[in-house]
């Protein structure tokens, strides 16, 4: 997530000194976000948590950005032109874009954004390995010159998913891409406010007045982000009741992950709107750290399959509504053009614990204890790793369930040292479902290492297949390439999926122009 700075004539002023107005008034500019956790960390690049990248989302802008039809358009940039065969891609960015600190931004922020962005992102990474040279022309135009044609780059660069390519200071790119970010200068709508930030508590952000919005109507993560609020507080609730509570009483204007079980008592409330907004929901997911025992052995991952039951995991999460969910769900998102059934039966066929303790004791299991990380104030999380460590148990399993805030969840899956150090063996989460429905964002089923996402998989073939997958022609190989790759998954199982999270969200009905399509966005919102 990072680049920026493009050329502008005049010098910029800093932003100016909030007005003083009568509480009414600045209650009504103020929008009250109730987010799914504690924002833990400040750097959509170090962090894949989505929470971090919603953050990311507010105070950064990106080159590109995706319309409701998924396809990229030029956002920070005015366009590109690609020549030499499709391996010269010259980038002009459009006038007038400025920094929350009003330095204009220009193209050498935005090389530098993409070179720290490129050594963490899934699709960072290939452009990492592509690039022969990447370099500022002058202050609004940058070129990228590659060792071959790539033409989903445009969508690498706005892809609305963890490790967003979000633009930011050249001064604050600089900084290892291996270390949290603590500046949130950026180059979007708002702008954070860090002297008010009191972690676990409260974020607030500002309507940044020198940001300059396209002209074009908003679409999706697209076109103008016109916003409608002076202010933005993210009011941390960790406790379901209390954010319920605080909608409906009019303390909250909206909640971005409202309990399954009070879903029906917020529908009954007249002055409340319960929606689907993100259509494409989430894949919750099982990971293993390939690193230490146990699940450093295949046998021991696989031991677990024919147990795995994904309508108790779903039952648990969200309920026993269906519209709350789906199952059974593979290695990517149903109702995606790649999602399908190719071995599926290792978890839609009848379960078998007692299968699985068979398994398991061929495994060569020691009895090593396996820790398992919950986090308390996600409460699909929370109940999704309660069905996993039961599940674990039953199936013979040495079991240590620790529970902590989503944060320090956060912090702990960076620990790649043993359990008795600190270091951890399997948790649950969820990704969003349009960063699973493709390889290329696919986090959980790449297979390289030690550059991988937690858990940090060695699997040669789901790289190859990978790479062949960007090459694919058409559609109809995409479909060939994903299903081998989820026969792959079966084989080496880095993760198992648990089904397809639909999760709604709860908003004031005063609140009007919230965007479908993913997740909470905070431009064109109003209040009515």
């Amino acid at each position: 997530m990072i680049e920026r700075r493009a050329f502008l004539g005049a010098a910029a002023g800093l932003v100016a000194a909030p007005r003083v107005v009568g509480a009414q008034g600045a209650q009504a500019r103020t929008l009250r976000f109730v987010p799914q956790a504690n924002l833990a960390s400040l750097d959509p690049i170090w962090s894949t948590a989505v929470v971090v990248r919603n953050h990311g989302l507010m105070v950064y802008d990106t080159l590109y950005g995706l319309g409701s039809d998924f396809r990229p358009r030029p956002q920070m940039a005015a366009g590109h032109e690609i020549t030499d065969d499709g391996k010269r891609w010259t980038v002009t960015l459009r006038e007038g874009l400025r920094f929350h600190d009003g330095e204009p931004v220009r193209a050498e922020d935005c090389v530098a954004s993409i070179r720290r962005w490129a050594k963490r992102d899934v699709l960072g990474q290939r452009l990492d390995a592509l690039l022969d040279e990447i370099r500022a022309l002058d202050d609004r135009r940058f070129e990228m010159r590659l060792k071959k044609p790539w033409p989903g780059l445009a969508f690498a660069f706005g892809k609305p998913s963890a490790n967003m390519c979000a633009i930011m200071p050249a001064r604050i790119a600089a900084t290892d891409p291996f270390t949290q970010l603590t500046d949130s200068t950026g180059s979007g709508p708002f702008r954070f406010r860090r002297d008010l930030f009191r972690p676990g508590d409260l974020a607030v952000y500002e309507r940044f007045d020198g940001y300059q919005p396209r002209q074009e109507a908003a679409d999706f993560l697209a076109g103008g982000k016109q916003v409608h609020f002076d202010r933005v507080e993210w009011r941390v609730m960790p406790d379901p009741s209390t954010a319920s509570a605080a909608l409906q009483n009019n303390e909250a204007d909206w909640w971005e992950t409202p309990h399954a079980d009070l879903l029906p008592l917020l529908r009954r409330n007249r002055d409340i709107v319960v929606d689907l907004i993100n259509t494409a929901g989430n894949l919750g997911v099982l990971r293993f750290n390939f690193l230490n025992p146990p699940f450093d052995n295949v046998a021991v991952r696989r031991a677990l399959l024919p147990a795995v039951d994904q309508q108790a995991f779903m039952n648990a999460a969200m309920g026993t509504d269906p519209s709350l969910f789906r199952v059974p769900a593979g290695a990517f998102t149903p109702g995606t053009p790649l999602a399908n059934d190719a071995g599926l039966e290792v978890l839609s066929g009848p379960r078998d614990v007692e299968a699985a303790r068979r398994a398991l004791r061929e495994s060569g299991y020691r009895n090593e204890r396996v820790v398992m990380l919950s986090a308390t104030d996600l409460p699909v999380l929370q109940s999704l790793a309660e069905v996993a460590a039961d599940l674990l148990r039953r199936v013979g399993f040495n079991v240590d369930l620790q529970a902590m805030d989503w944060g320090t969840h956060i912090q702990r899956r960076n620990n790649r040292g043993p359990v008795d150090q600190g270091g951890w063996s399997v948790f649950c989460t969820t990704w969003e479902g349009l960063d699973v429905s493709v390889p290329g964002s696919h986090q959980p089923i790449r297979g390289h290492g030690a550059q991988a996402w937690a858990g940090w998989p060695t699997i040669p073939r789901l790289e190859e297949l990978r790479e062949a997958w960007f090459e694919a022609p058409d559609l109809d190989a995409e479909k060939r390439i994903a299903a081998e790759m989820q026969r792959v998954v079966w084989q080496e199982v880095p993760f198992i999926p648990l089904g397809q999270v639909l999760p709604s969200m709860a908003y004031r009905r005063s609140i009007t122009g919230v965007v479908k399509g993913g997740p909470a966005l905070f431009w064109g919102v109003r209040r009515a």
